[in-house]
């Protein structure tokens, strides 16, 4: 099992994917993919359950889903960074013919990547299929999706929420990204959301409060209580208090850095604030 101290080496390497790619191409979203960066290095190393092996079926081992497409730099270093595929494939992210597009897609048949994502507001749909998928199977094993919180602003994922407490989808845990930013500005100026721990119980959810979701311990613990909370008739949902920018001070307390590459003074200060632990690409 990966120690806390590895798990935060990994962290800053991943910081430092992030913060290339997207510059090299000097397009992307590094804010989001900071802000998620420790909730996705302790999924693929702490809590799901994976196969040794990469099938689109995916039967018998936990499924991830990102919804939020957008953050696909976070999504590919931890990929990479697994062993899904080759950390120099990064060098090809957002270039012409790469597996590695802007936005998650299947048809590159990029080892990881179960469905194109980027349109908001389908993960969850997406999710609750393959945990119906997994119960008419006797398959044992849960589903996992990530949304951003201004993507909870459509509404096809209120219509996903609502069907899956009524239908009892126990085998799935929602992980929303409570930045509490979009492109535009904050949440709260762009559509208020209120109060998502009420809404979601208002719905049948089991809801689980992650205060601090860029502290690998306080993730860690929260996932596995979710974990034990399902198989108990009601879908959970973590929200997940995070920081857009997270690691890159300039980046941090704003909503500019959703869609912005750095340049390459910017660069070279972000990087120098996360130092190299596991090998560049």
């Amino acid at each position: 099992m990966s120690t806390i101290a590895s798990l935060e080496k990994l962290t800053l390497q991943v910081r430092r994917d992030i913060l290339r790619m997207v510059h090299s191409v000097n397009s992307g979203h590094p804010g989001g993919s900071l802000g998620c960066a420790e909730l996705f290095v302790v999924l693929y190393n702490r809590i799901l359950d994976l196969s040794n092996v990469f099938d689109m079926d995916g039967k018998n081992e936990d499924l991830f889903f990102l919804s939020n497409g957008h953050i696909s730099p976070v999504f590919y270093s931890v990929l990479a960074r697994k062993g899904y595929f080759p950390i120099d494939e990064l060098n090809t992210f957002r270039k012409l013919n790469s597996r590695l597009q802007g936005h998650p897609t299947t048809h590159e048949k990029l080892p990881g990547v179960r469905i194109a994502s980027g349109s908001l507001g389908q993960g969850i749909s997406v999710a609750i299929g393959s945990a119906l998928s997994k119960k008419l199977n006797n398959d044992h094993n849960l589903i996992y999706v990530l949304v951003g919180d201004g993507e909870l602003q459509e509404g096809q994922n209120w219509e996903a929420i609502m069907f899956a407490s009524a239908n009892n989808i126990d085998n799935l845990i929602l992980c929303v990204d409570l930045n509490g930013k979009q492109i535009d500005g904050s949440t709260s100026e762009v559509l208020p959301m209120g109060n998502l721990k009420i809404k979601f119980e208002a719905f049948g959810w089991k809801v689980i409060e992650v205060e601090n979701g860029n502290n690998l311990e306080s993730i860690i613990k929260n996932f596995n209580y979710a974990k034990k909370e399902t198989k108990k008739k009601s879908p959970i949902c973590l929200l997940i208090k995070t920081e857009m920018g997270n690691g890159v001070d300039f980046m941090m307390n704003t909503h500019e850095w959703h869609g912005v590459a750095p340049n390459d003074e910017q660069l070279k200060i972000a990087l120098s604030q996360n130092p190299e632990t596991l090998g560049d690409y």
